[in-house]
Parts: C-alpha cells; structure tokens; sequence
C-alpha cells in the first residue's frame, strides 16, 4: 500500500435498453381488470371485502398500479383495504411493514383505503414434502384476495417460477412465519416448492386476480396484466420469460472492479441484483458468473430501503457511512428469515471512496489501476448510465448499444476523500 496509485482514466457511458414504458397506468390497469373480471364470471356481491396483497419491493409506480386496482374495485361494489405481504420485512413487525409501504407512497390517505397490517398466520396444509405452508389470517378472513407484484428473475435461484404472484402468495403473505419454514425448507428441497405452495394456496383461497407487473430495461412500468386464478401459474411461466429476455444488464464482463453507489430493499431483495453483479453466496447454492467481478464495492444505503442493509455480505468493501446507516435489526431479522446469514456480513470498511478504492488496487492482482477494467452504476436496477474506465474504450466503440457521452478524464476525489462526481 505504500505504492503511488495511479488511477484510471473514466467516462460516461449510456446503454440502450429494451424500452416500452406505459403511459396511461390508470387505463392500463382498469382494462387488464376489466377483462379478467368479464371472462372469470364471479360472482360479486356489494360490500364484500377484499384484502389487496402488496410486498415491499421499490417496482416502478406501484403506488398508482395500487391505487387504481382499489379505486376499480370500488367501482364495482367491493371494500378493499391493503395488507402488507413482505414475510419478515420491516422488521417483522406490524408497525415496520406499514412504514415500508409508506416509503413507497402507500399510505391510507393516499390510496383511500385502510391498510390492515399484523403478523398473524394460519396454516393452509402441508406440501408432499411436508412443508408447513402458511397464510395470513386477515387476508383468509377476507371474501376475496387480490395479489399485486412484480414478474422477475429472482436473485437466489433458477426455476419455471421466481419472483411474482405465486411467490406473494406462498412467502409474502406467509407473513414472518411462512418465510422463515419456507426458506429453510427450501434448503432441502428448493425453491421449486413455490409452485406447489402456490397449487395448494389456489385451491384454499379465493383469489379474485393476480395483478402482474412487468419492467423495461429502464426500469419502467411496461406492462400490467391481470391474471385469474385458474390461470395464473402456467400464464406466470410464460411472463417470466418474457420479463427475463429484456433486463438490463452490465455490458461487459471479467471486471476487475465494480463500484455500487446504492444497494437497499428498495432495488433489490439483497441490495444488489444478483442477476446483474453475478455473485452469489447462498446455502441454496452460490454462483459466479457474467460479469465475473473480482472485487465488489458498495458506497452507500438507499434511503429508502429504512436501514434494512441485507446483501452487503455480497461485497468485498464498503465505507463507514454504509455501515452507520445499518438497522442491525432489521437487517439481521431479514437475513436469518431468508437463511442467509452471510447476507448481512458487514465487509471490510472505510472512511472514504479513495480508501476502498486504494484497497480494491491491492487486491485484483494487477501491478497498475490505471489498466483495470472498472465499471461504477447508481444501482443494480439503474443500468442505462455508467461509469466505466479507459480499459474498455474499445469495447464501448464496438458495442452498438453503448454511447459515450463524456470525454476521458481522472477518477476523481473531493476533498472529503470521495467521489467528485455523482449520478
């Protein structure tokens, strides 16, 4: 370390992404219902009550996909109220679930509708491999459940199911308890055994819809579909695929350095996007793979993900602030729900940018920074604009996707000791 560190040259890089963002949420959302609701024939009576499932993810504009769901099923008689469907999120308690959908604009006064948050859970049965599943007892009180999420690759494993509905159903509306029997469940038989918790959920519960959500490249609301309960696993396999084939992802790979700015609950499950780092430590199976990173380095905790700091086990250093920021509690709570201690595993800290910088030069197995392959991006769900170094000029030249919209100037520090530029 007592070397001079010559640091790279950077620029600002713009990827194109698939691009297909939705305009219209309300339209778009009263129309998939409608449809639904025209084919599925149920048979509704007026006042009866229905317990809309939502989960803690930061998914784009899910405070209006929410919004007008309820506002449509009040329009046809129905009383809505929201239920949190996070599992162990929060802190596992009723009080830190309510703040996590306030932090994502979901509050009563703003959806005019309660929202009913307990930890409270019933059991539906047991799977063939004798897996407890079990179910929030507010939403099984309810005449009807409407289940909201996001369609994605999941962060932890590869199935004909990941993240989505079947996934809201089985874990998040499991509350703490159902989280906590079916991650460690999983160990033995994976995670595959959501789309058999999901079988068994469909045949016990009265599910009005499923409301899936698709994103762009970009990050944006692309798509919003409705989905019925006879339906909804097969139709979820094929939305799976499609959300797959459009992520954005890193454009290069065998990167010696990637610099994170953001991870939280808010971006990703465990911070960072497995998906899109390529690194992941799990009892369930680890993975290494594109864009093959020697070393990972996290700057700070979104605001929003409340503290909550479960993947930072995933990077090899961070910086003091991170740390400060932590709720060990939550992040700890979460991380033992998810069986996956080594997630929250505070790596080695520093004080400032430089300093983890310095440390990430002694530790890629190069003589010089100046030639390491570098890549810096806001978060793992913000892909469109990055930082990258001089190393792979000719692979941004040759990438018709990329763009360089800066000139080549020094990795640079305040006097602080960190970064002087900001996303």
């Amino acid at each position: 370390m007592n070397q001079k560190i010559i640091y790279p040259n950077m620029s600002l890089v713009k990827q194109k992404l698939f691009s297909s963002e939705i305009l219209e949420v309300s339209r778009a959302v009263e129309e998939s219902i409608s449809k639904v609701m025209a084919s599925a024939n149920i048979p509704i009576k007026k006042g009866q009550k229905v317990a809309v499932a939502v989960g803690s993810r930061g998914i784009n504009q899910i405070d209006s996909v929410l919004y007008y769901c309820l506002r449509y099923l009040k329009s046809i008689g129905l009383n809505p109220f929201i239920v949190p469907a996070m599992g162990s999120h929060g802190g596992a308690t009723s009080i830190g679930q309510i703040n996590v959908l306030s932090k994502l604009g979901i509050t009563e006064e703003k959806m005019e509708a309660p929202i009913v948050s307990d930890m409270d859970v019933v059991s539906l049965g047991e799977l063939l491999q004798g897996v407890n599943v079990f179910f929030s007892r507010t939403a099984m009180e309810a005449d009807y459940i409407v289940a909201i999420n996001r369609i994605k690759l999941h962060t932890k494993f590869r199935a004909d199911i990941e993240s989505g509905i079947c996934k809201i159903l089985s874990i998040g509306l499991g509350k703490e308890a159902g989280a906590t029997e079916f991650h460690n469940s999983a160990v033995k038989h994976s995670f595959k055994i959501i789309e058999d918790a999901a079988r068994l959920i469909l045949s016990k519960v009265n599910l009005l819809f499923g409301l899936s959500i698709l994103e762009d490249g970009y990050g944006k609301l692309s798509k919003i579909e409705a989905i019925s309960k006879d339906f909804l696993i097969e139709r979820e396999k094929i939305l799976l695929k499609e959300s797959a084939s459009t992520i954005g992802r890193i454009p290069f790979d065998n990167l010696d350095v990637l610099i994170i700015d953001f991870i939280g609950k808010d971006i990703s499950g465990i911070g960072m996007d497995s998906n899109v780092t390529g690194r992941h430590r799990d009892i369930v199976g680890d993975f290494y793979e594109s864009p093959h990173v020697k070393r990972i380095f996290v700057r700070d905790l979104s605001p929003r993900s409340d503290g909550n700091g479960n993947g930072i086990g995933l990077a090899d250093i961070t910086t003091k602030r991170l740390v400060e920021k932590l709720d060990l509690e939550k992040t700890y709570t979460n991380s033992i729900a998810a069986i996956s201690p080594e997630k929250a595993a505070i790596p080695m800290y520093f004080d400032t940018d430089k300093k983890c910088i310095d440390i990430c030069a002694a530790t890629i197995g190069k003589s010089s920074l100046k030639e390491a392959r570098i890549v810096r991006i806001k978060n793992t769900s913000s892909l469109y604009c990055m930082q990258v170094s001089e190393a792979l000029k000719e692979e941004v030249i040759s990438n018709p996707s990329l763009s360089q919209i800066s000139d080549w100037i020094p990795m640079g520090f305040g006097e602080d000791g960190n970064f002087s530029f900001n996303f």
